[in-house]
């Protein structure tokens, strides 16, 4: 079944038969007024005067309608239409002398507001034109956009998420309200949000049965929800002065939701929300903080008490927090700060740390409207510190956050005795780590031991660090600190000249080989800050010194040696923003605490761990390299890696207290790909290889053949990617020697068959680097060009490839690219090649789709190409400038008699409109126009679709 049909219609269907009102594209077209209009304006235009009686008035609805059209086409202007969408702005109303928010949306009352939906949306900008499968509109202004891809469809989500991108790039101005994208191929259902289409940022919408796409389909659109979604759910926030966007994910807008019921409950008071690292807590927490507070349950505004580690507080989400929509906030300065907004009942946000705490009176604030958000509760309320917290606030409802699982060693006793107690289970919602990489919101860790040489003495480790009964369970970092002060030996065996010299040869190769070719960075972790001076002295002599920055705290009484590897905040700012870049210096940071907890690189793949840690310390650290990352490169981020100088990892189960299934979702020894690897080339490389012997132009025929069927090359491409991601992962490695000539081998195979059946001049990016290189140098062995490969549509190329002995199949495939390349190269100054570019297009998809034979597809695309290859010579017979021919070739799919004199009286009626591509009311008119001069030319079944065919064409 097609795409339309399997997927795209049955969304329409599901989405009307929750409440959206079906606009066929035609009407939506007149709504909006032609292609480059963005708003059904009339819809909202009467939507304003319905939700704002006496503020809105028509002039003023106008003005709006303007203000609206004039946003910017960047994530900026993305931004203020989410401002005007929650009510933000105002209007002047000269009656009451005041300005007046104007509501666009009624978000308590959904049936006061227009839900409609439609297909096929053609946006036309100032030099790209792009259509959007499915379009879903509140009040008249697009909301949310969905890509719909044929069922099954191995690389569907790719090719949806590929295209969401290139609106961005071409047309922008289609994003401009639109505020979450959707991507389908009927199996999986991802969504994300507008201008931010990073693949860490891409999320499964998880229903309860897997695979029921009208289930889906329905919970994803269901009005009331989309609602939430647009007031409470999506956020922008400034990063290092960037501006980015995120949307709340499922695991984290039920946390919200759940905890607003508990906070409503009168008799449970405690709730502890257990979310795996990495699952967005901190944003979880300040939404949750933003609702009470603009909420304000019973009618009254609550005191909400946000108590956070310095990371947290210090980090750009809490700087940004009135992003938020909270005004009302005070930062507890100090504990007499605290314990003074405490006892005078202050209403609104208040952020502190757990020690401010400290020796503070009981009873400070009795009333029940108190609410505390807890980060880091595993330990932020054990001793001392919990208690004068809990004494202090006795009626309060508290609802602790924690991200690490319960390790074996000491139950999690006091994080469920003091959040857990209200829920039989323990704890009020749950997001694990084996769910969070299920998700793709985090990625498996492998982890390595190096050299045995290279680590230090076993007996030193367990006697100073492991066997310490003070190191189990550990949970911050200045514990840590403090029981490494006292293992004198161990921290200096760690840091003995030799030894650290050694190490960072070590790592610098193993940067250079394993990781620098993957395009991704490192950490590097010593045991204490004068370790870290150390090693950056040492790296210098095998790396360039821009490769690789030191980031430490300063302390009193530091030497000079320390002191020059100080920076300043804005210093650090900067480090941490180019850090986070691709292709950028420094590529490996050297650290021993600032950075391993609340700094979140992407791009960091690699830790090199020379520091003992153990249990919740240790879980903090590596989390920092499971963040996903996907760039629009191609460069995807297979998983995280620690290598272990220290020797912890020889036994896991020491390192990680935890139950063996949780530790078994975070690491694995780097054997499990060994392992992986080894099982892919013997049990499925075989049926594979046979078609990689020979290698002349009939061999690769006969490959190209083989994979005709579209499920037997999806197989080999997703089965090959895997592969390659492994290798990536592995290379450089002895192990890889018996398997490396068959792993060449499929590698060319990839190669000829993605250029074989590209749609256009195939770039290999899809290799990485690694194995570009590995095949760059056999070049001798593997000609990677598919047979008979044409490179324009020249009158003798056509005749050559005609009259070659190559099989119907590859035929169909060279001219099938050769066309996209003529259309991609000379559409600019040769518009007529569009519209047979799009037939082409057509053809191809009917190939693929089994709708044609290889014969009739071959016949189809032979025609075109002839058509295009005597272009010239049909044009000047027929005495037709350039763009008068383009509309003569674009319209004989509907009437094969259009004459040279009829395109040109067509072509008079965009000469009398020559600002239609940007100008809404000249394209409004010439579409009127059209339609008169077609309807007799074409007929009442075509005229609509071929003005429509018309006006996509570029004009010279």
């Amino acid at each position: 079944m097609s795409e339309r049909s399997a997927v795209q219609n049955p969304m329409l269907r599901y989405a009307e038969a929750i409440g959206w009102r079906f606009v066929p594209r035609e009407e939506a077209l007149r709504l909006r007024g032609g292609e480059t209009g963005r708003i059904f304006a009339e819809v909202l235009t009467a939507q304003l005067l319905r939700l704002n009686p006496g503020v809105v008035d028509a002039a003023r609805a106008g003005e709006i309608v303007r203000q609206l059209g004039l946003l910017n086409a960047t994530i900026e202007g993305n931004r203020d239409a989410l401002a005007w969408l929650r009510g933000e702005h105002s209007v002047f109303v000269p009656a009451e002398h005041r300005e007046r928010n104007v509501r666009l949306i009624d978000f308590d009352n959904p049936d006061a507001n227009i839900f409609q939906v439609t297909d096929e949306w053609t946006y036309r900008g100032t030099v790209y034109a792009n259509r959007a499968d499915v379009v879903f509109l509140i009040n008249g202004i697009p909301l949310a956009l969905a890509e719909t891809k044929a069922a099954g469809k191995q690389d569907g989500l790719e090719q949806g998420v590929t295209q969401v991108r290139r609106y961005h790039r071409e047309t922008p101005e289609l994003l401009i309200t639109p505020q979450l994208f959707e991507v389908t191929q009927l199996l999986d259902f991802f969504y994300g949000v507008t201008w931010n289409t990073s693949r860490k940022s891409l999320f499964n919408w998880k229903e309860e049965e897997p695979g029921n796409y009208e289930r889906k389909v329905k919970a994803f659109f269901d009005r009331a929800r989309m609602l939430k979604v647009l007031r409470d759910y999506i956020v922008f926030l400034s990063r290092d002065d960037i501006l980015s966007k995120m949307i709340l994910r499922q695991h984290q807008t039920r946390a919200v939701e759940k905890a607003l019921v508990r906070v409503a409950e009168p008799t449970r008071r405690r709730g502890l929300i257990w979310h795996t690292q990495g699952s967005g807590k901190t944003l979880t927490m300040i939404t949750i903080a933003s609702k009470l507070l603009r909420e304000a349950p019973d009618g009254e505004k609550p005191t909400v008490l946000m108590i956070v580690d310095r990371n947290e507080l210090e980090s750009q989400l809490f700087r940004n927090i009135t992003g938020y929509g909270i005004t009302t906030l005070e930062v507890a300065e100090s504990k007499r700060d605290l314990q003074k907004l405490l006892a005078n009942d202050y209403r609104g946000l208040i952020v502190s740390m757990i020690h401010k705490f400290d020796d503070i009176p009981a009873n400070v604030n009795l009333r029940t409207g108190v609410v505390v958000l807890v980060d880091e509760a595993h330990r932020t309320t054990g001793g001392d510190l919990g208690t004068y917290l809990l004494a202090a606030l006795p009626n309060a409802t508290y609802i602790g956050f924690t991200g690490t699982p319960i390790d074996k060693l000491a139950k999690g006793q006091g994080t469920f005795k003091v959040f857990g107690i209200d829920d039989e289970q323990g704890y009020l919602d749950k997001y694990n780590i084996a769910e969070s990489v299920e998700d793709g919101t985090t990625v498996r860790l492998n982890y390595a031991l190096a050299p045995s040489d290279l680590r230090v003495e076993r007996e030193t480790l367990e006697r100073e660090f492991l066997s310490l009964a003070e190191a189990e369970g550990v949970s911050d970092f200045e514990e840590l600190n403090a029981i490494l002060r006292k293992a004198v030996t161990l921290t200096e065996a760690l840091k003995a000249e030799q030894r650290v010299a050694e190490v960072a040869a070590f790592v610098a190769t193993h940067f250079r080989e394993n990781v620098e070719p993957l395009g991704f960075k490192a950490f590097l972790v010593a045991v204490d800050r004068d370790a870290c001076v150390r090693y950056k002295t040492a790296l210098d002599q095998h790396l360039p010194p821009a490769y690789s920055q030191v980031v430490i705290s300063p302390a009193h009484n530091d030497p000079e040696r320390l002191k020059a590897h100080y920076l300043s905040a804005p210093q650090e700012k900067e480090v941490r923003k180019i850090f986070a870049q691709k292709g950028t210096t420094p590529k490996i940071l050297i650290v021993t605490e600032k950075l391993l907890t609340g700094f979140d690189a992407p791009i960091l793949y690699a830790m090199y761990l020379d520091k003992p840690m153990r249990d919740h310390v240790l879980l903090q650290a590596i989390a920092r390299v499971n963040r996903p990352y996907e760039d629009d490169d191609g460069l995807v981020k297979p998983y995280g890696f620690v290598l272990d100088f220290v020797g912890i990892f020889e036994k896991l189960e020491r390192a990680l207290a935890f139950d063996a299934d949780v530790v078994a979702s975070v690491i694995q020894n780097l054997d499990v790909l060994r392992n992986l690897f080894a099982t892919q080339m013997g049990a499925t490389a075989p049926q594979y290889l046979p078609l990689t012997r020979g290698w002349d132009d009939k061999a690769k025929e006969r490959a190209i053949e083989y994979f005709e069927p579209k499920e037997l090359r999806e197989a080999f491409f997703t089965f090959y990617r895997q592969l390659q991601m492994v290798y990536d992962v592995l290379s450089p490695d002895a192990f890889l020697r018996p398997y490396l000539n068959d792993y060449e081998a499929l590698a060319a195979l990839y190669h000829l068959v993605r250029s074989a059946y590209s749609a256009r001049p195939y770039v290999d990016r899809e290799l990485t680097d690694k194995t570009r290189t590995l095949l760059h140098e056999h070049t001798t062995l593997y000609n990677l060009t598919p047979p008979a490969t044409i490179h324009e549509l020249g009158p003798q190329e056509l005749a050559a490839l005609k009259q070659s002995d190559s099989s119907d199949t590859v035929k169909v495939l060279n001219l099938r690219r050769a066309l996209a390349k003529a259309v991609d190269d000379q559409a600019t100054s040769q518009p007529f090649l569009i519209s047979i570019g799009e037939q082409a297009e057509s053809v191809a998809q009917a190939y693929e789709d089994r709708q044609l034979t290889t014969q009739q597809a071959l016949a189809a695309f032979e025609a075109l190409a002839q058509q295009a290859a005597q272009a010239a010579d049909e044009r000047t017979h027929l005495g037709l400038d350039a763009n008068s021919y383009a509309l003569y070739v674009a319209l004989q799919p509907y009437q094969a008699g259009v004459t040279a004199a009829q395109a040109t009286m067509l072509n008079a009626l965009f000469q009398q409109h020559p600002d239609y591509g940007w100008n809404a009311q000249q394209a409004s008119a010439l579409r009127t126009a059209l339609y008169q001069a077609l309807l007799p030319l074409v007929g009442q079944q075509h005229f609509i679709v071929a003005t429509t065919a018309l006006m996509k064409l570029q004009r010279i």
